[in-house]
């Protein structure tokens, strides 16, 4: 008999990719991730990782058993959900992982709504970028995450995952008064191609976004200066350090002296958020209200 505890194991080294990191992320000890292993190869009778230089691949009977592990771990959530909503599941604690302006945007609008619609489910809310949420989810760290598409990230038919569109948002060019497109209706991104650019991290979805904007136009920006806080991304604009690309929810509230802001010319690059939880977790009755909230949250 194959224990899901030891398959959850094993989804987390595919993920992860070496046993330290699944160890850490679900709070284990390297040598308990290992014994776990061992053990799952000795239940199936097969080899199921290869351990290498560059970490830990799954081979091809544990590819064969990964693809069961997400029909498997995604029934167990619903069959949570089901026992919960059995129980009736009113009152408990959702954890929402979400980066800042998601949490400004729609996760901050869900919890009022949630006091007034569902005052027994309390959100725990944390700052994570888009990148990070995702995983934090698989782990069961978290139960919702609030991200954004990026590159790499798992896709809406990933087995893993369930995902619900949330909104899409165009970028802003931002540049100084002094800029000589200061005063232009729209702002090409051809026409900025030899500005010093003030941007996020790589690593940051963000990032992603403002490069393939720029490559699309026809050049690879020039990163001076990175920053993955939007507010200090538009006050070093102002300082004349360089122009950038803002999503256009994170320019609210935010101190626009010395800069102007104008749409980019031609398709606008976007970004495009979703909540995600782990397939079978949509219908719990804890977090059925709070992605609903969510919902109507970014569409109000």
């Amino acid at each position: 008999m194959i224990e899901a505890r030891r398959l959850h194991i094993l989804r987390a080294v595919a993920d992860h990719r070496t046993v330290t990191a699944a160890a850490a992320a679900l709070y284990l000890t390297p040598s308990a991730v290992s014994q776990q292993l061992t053990a799952l190869e000795q239940e199936t009778g097969h080899r199921l990782v290869e351990r290498g230089a560059k970490g830990v691949r799954l081979t091809p009977a544990g590819e064969i058993l990964l693809a069961h592990t997400h029909v498997v771990l995604a029934q167990l959530e619903r069959a949570e959900a089901e026992l919960a909503a059995y129980g009736s599941g009113e009152a408990g604690t959702v954890t929402v992982a979400a980066f800042a302006t998601g949490i400004a945007e729609v996760v901050a609008p869900a919890l009022a709504r949630l006091a007034r619609t569902s005052p027994g489910i309390r959100l725990r809310v944390q700052d994570a970028e888009g990148d990070a949420s995702l995983p934090m989810v698989l782990d069961r760290q978290v139960d919702v995450a609030v991200a954004v598409e990026y590159r790499g990230a798992p896709s809406a038919d990933d087995p893993r995952l369930t995902h619900l569109a949330l909104y899409a948002e165009p970028f802003d060019a931002v540049v100084p008064v002094r800029h000589r497109l200061a005063d232009a209706p729209v702002v090409p991104l051809g026409e900025l191609a030899k500005d010093p650019w003030i941007g996020p991290y790589p690593g940051n979805p963000c990032h992603d976004v403002v490069v393939l904007a720029c490559e699309s136009a026809g050049f690879q920006p020039r990163l001076e200066h990175s920053s993955d806080d939007f507010r200090a991304v538009v006050a070093l604009a102002s300082a004349d350090a360089g122009v950038a690309l803002v999503p256009r929810s994170a320019l609210h509230g935010t101190d626009l002296t010395g800069v102007v802001v104008r749409p980019v010319d031609g398709e606008a690059p976007t970004r495009r958020v979703f909540a995600a939880v782990r397939r079978g977790a949509e219908e719990h009755p804890l977090i059925r209200p709070v992605l609903d909230a969510l919902r109507r949250a970014a569409r109000p």
